[in-house]
């Protein structure tokens, strides 16, 4: 089978945990839903909706805790880097690799440090064909920003320095210019917010000075005119933009400051004063008044209520079909595998209770179970390696190019091709909500190289095979097996392990059907994405009644 490559997308290595006559641990249970990556650390998500997935993009922690030597705790400074993950149902995620930040920025020079925090969208241009636009924190001195012409790249860098910097008007005084928020409005304007730090020398722990918003000019590589203040009570970090019903919806994550001037802010309404490092929200009309932004109040307290670690959060807030998601990050995986590392952060996602009509979003429960699957997982068609709900013996071990070709044929799981995952023997991968149909399977196919077992497995990682599969082929080649349609039909947790393994990697699988129909209708409650979309790139239910949407990939003017 033809790979195909993505630039910056890294090789992703399986190593074992336990010995070879056992399966490898996992730091996820089968049933939950979070983090998403059972062996990835990531953190600061944000995400978009395209062509019917969510994709989630954070900040590449794992970067960090292998230049530690997996070990001691987490300064970010090595983090030069972005993880990409994407799903359709929820709970099974593809892992698309990194984007290599320092690698596309190297024309900065000396003005490139990092790349934590980033925030993105996508438009349709003029030429009928998206565009993705990616800013992120480049440390805490500057923003930077990449473009591409698909969720998953290639990414390349637009201009040959930072974005916004403390020489951009309207800028300084701001401590931190980093954790920027970008949306795009119903009118096709584009928006970014960013700032951060302890208060100004003018601040106050009230109101600490360092928060900014600013109109993009219609290329969304400059400012159009100056940053304003936007007088956010407390604010920390974590700057995120969303639109509501043609309202603005800012989020920020509070400081570890005292709340002892609470009470002269005339703005607070009736709300209590939020807790430390939470999570609130602002709503306005106009982004450049700072007079016109009410204040609604914390909606995601932090992790450390959970008992998933104390520390900043960072989320996004995302529509996908008729429900809002919250991504945000927690020390859930570091806590499971308890190394001796500290500060890592895994991404998660919870569902959450919106009223776009009010702009009302009510408190947001961390757990580890996370959010129901919107759909089953279609084994009749070709799945990726690195697609899995959890897995044991899964490192994030190297991210070197597997080749300089950047072309994309494709997107959805696809995309993913560019990857191959290195097995050894006891390490596996598990999959939810695998639904076989009324009529059951009649044989799997396994692309992968190297000498190997495969056993399939049902209900747990320790039951029985219910087929096993020998393969030995020094390239990529496909292997089958038929299978016995009684034991694989209905919706089922699939697992696949592997007992034996020789310079195995692995690169998809797929099912036949044993009937015409193949796989069954979705069973979930949960409404599917629709094909309407406005251009921030949020799926609508129907038509818009006024203003620019998308509908199958067209631009069209609501009347």
């Amino acid at each position: 089978m033809k790979m195909r490559h993505l630039l910056g997308i890294m090789l992703l290595g399986f190593t074992l945990q336990a010995g070879a006559q056992t399966t490898a641990k996992s730091y996820k249970s089968p049933y939950d839903g979070n983090p998403i990556s059972p062996c990835v650390f990531c953190a600061d998500p944000t995400a978009l909706v395209y062509d019917g997935r969510v994709y989630v993009y954070g900040s590449n922690d794992h970067q960090q805790f292998l230049a530690n030597g997996k070990t001691g705790s987490n300064d970010y400074g090595a983090i030069k880097s972005l993880v990409v993950f994407s799903s359709d149902d929820m709970v099974n995620w593809t892992f698309h690799g990194t984007i290599d930040v320092g690698k596309l920025c190297n024309s900065w020079g000396w003005r490139f440090a990092a790349s934590w925090a980033p925030s993105v969208t996508w438009r349709m241009g003029t030429n009928d064909k998206p565009e993705f636009f990616l800013y992120f924190a480049n440390s805490g001195g500057s923003i930077g920003m990449l473009k591409a012409d698909s969720p998953i790249g290639p990414w390349r860098s637009p201009l040959s320095k930072p974005m916004i910097d403390s020489s951009t008007p309207g800028v300084s005084p701001c401590n931190w210019i980093f954790d920027p928020g970008v949306v795009i409005d119903d009118n096709g304007v584009g928006w970014i917010a960013f700032g951060g730090g302890d208060p100004q020398s003018t601040g106050s722990a009230l109101f600490p000075g360092n928060s900014r918003i600013a109109k993009l000019k219609p290329s969304m590589t400059q400012l159009d005119g100056s940053a304003v203040k936007l007088p956010a009570p407390y604010l920390f970090e974590a700057s995120e933009l969303n639109m509501m019903e043609g309202r603005y919806v800012y989020t920020y994550n509070t400081s570890w400051s005292d709340r002892n001037a609470w009470s002269s802010y005339e703005k607070r309404g009736n709300q209590p004063a939020p807790s430390t490092c939470s999570m609130c929200y602002m709503v306005t009309d106009n982004p450049l008044d700072p007079d016109a932004w009410e204040y609604r109040g914390e909606y995601v307290p932090n992790p450390g209520n959970y008992g998933y670690g104390w520390g900043n959060n960072h989320t996004h807030l995302q529509k996908f079909g008729d429900n809002y998601y919250l991504f945000y990050h927690s020390m859930m995986l570091e806590q499971k595998m308890n190394s001796g590392a500290s500060g890592f952060r895994s991404i998660g996602v919870e569902k959450a209770v919106v009223n776009e009509s009010t702009q009302h979003i009510e408190k947001v429960k961390m757990t580890t179970g996370g959010t129901p699957a919107i759909k089953n997982l279609d084994p009749y068609t070709l799945q990726q390696a690195e697609t899995m709900s959890t897995s044991g013996g899964v490192n994030y071990e190297d991210f070197t190019n597997i080749t300089k070709a950047t072309t994309i044929s494709t997107l959805g799981n696809d995309a993913s091709r560019n990857m191959q995952v290195k097995m050894a023997a006891g390490a596996w991968t598990m999959l939810r909500n695998v639904d076989f149909g009324e009529e059951g399977a009649k044989s799997f196919t396994i692309t992968a190289s190297g000498t190997g077992k495969l056993e399939l497995r049902m209900t747990t990682v320790g039951s029985k095979a219910l087929a096993t599969i020998e393969f030995s082929s020094t390239d990529l080649e496909e292997h089958t097996i038929d299978v016995d349609p009684s034991l694989f039909k209905g919706v089922k947790k699939l697992f696949l392990v592997f007992t034996e393994a020789t310079n195995v990697q692995f690169d998809a699988w797929q099912f036949a059907p044993n009937g015409e129909d193949g796989i069954t209708n979705v069973t979930s409650s949960d409404s599917q994405p629709s094909t309407i979309y406005d251009l921030s790139g949020t799926r609508l239910q129907e038509k818009p009644r006024g203003g620019i949407y998308i509908e199958n990939g067209k631009k069209h003017i609501a009347k």
